[in-house]
């Protein structure tokens, strides 16, 4: 019995320096991703945004004029970077459920790194192939409700 419980008492709960580390970067990634959002002025056509940082013109949406996968991302990120959910939602549902997890990401890799919490573990267990399906046919329906709401080249 003093056998099992010396064992058990030498596990040590708190994760290691270099998972603690690499929480860090993920935390530090969200904020860098969120901070950009944040200096970007949402394109009220409902997307465009990214080309304020330099980034071409998305050659889909010119060459089919028609919305591509990722179309107002960006836009949703800086909406919901300001404090504008609604908008965010309303401009990219995806994009608003991306913004709103990086965020979380934000806080949850913070606390993970400061504390070494094993809760980044438990949470990784969430990307199961069922979680990853559903994340992709509520990508899939953004799309399409982009092409319902589609504006063209505005």
């Amino acid at each position: 019995m003093a056998s099992a419980r010396a064992s058990s008492s030498s596990i040590d709960p708190r994760l290691g320096v270099s998972q603690r580390a690499l929480a860090g970067l993920i935390s530090l990634g969200a904020i860098v991703v969120l901070g950009l959002a944040a200096w970007m002025s949402p394109e009220g056509a409902g997307h465009g945004t990214h080309e304020q940082i330099g980034l071409p013109a998305c050659a889909w949406a010119q060459y089919f004029d028609a919305p591509c996968m990722t179309c107002g991302m960006t836009t949703a990120f800086a909406y919901a970077a300001d404090g504008d959910l609604l908008d965010s939602l309303i401009t990219q549902p995806m994009g608003m459920l991306l913004a709103v997890g990086t965020a979380v990401g934000f806080w949850f890799g913070l606390y993970v790194a400061l504390t070494g919490s094993r809760a980044g573990v438990m949470a990784g267990h969430l990307l199961r192939p069922r979680s990853l399906w559903i994340m992709a046919g509520l990508a899939g329906a953004a799309w399409i409700y982009k092409f319902v709401t589609w504006n063209g080249q505005g």
